[in-house]
């Protein structure tokens, strides 16, 4: 799939969000990278094998509270 010199991480990687952009689209909230994987702005993932990666939420992040 990439085609990049060095190839860019497989989506198997521990690193692969760092493969290229390939399309970029934050007004719906997501990338797509070279490897085929699937980028959501809440930190989510979309493997190519259609495997999910929950978001990553920072520590605390449940005692965050907001206003109504």
């Amino acid at each position: 799939m990439c085609q990049h010199q060095p190839p860019c991480p497989s989506a198997d990687s521990a690193d692969r969000e760092a493969a290229h952009l390939v399309a970029h689209h934050p007004e719906q909230g997501w990338s797509l990278l070279c490897n085929g994987v699937l980028l959501f702005e809440d930190t989510g993932e979309l493997l190519p094998d259609g495997r999910v990666i929950a978001p990553c939420r920072p520590r605390g992040s449940e005692h965050i509270v907001t206003a109504a």
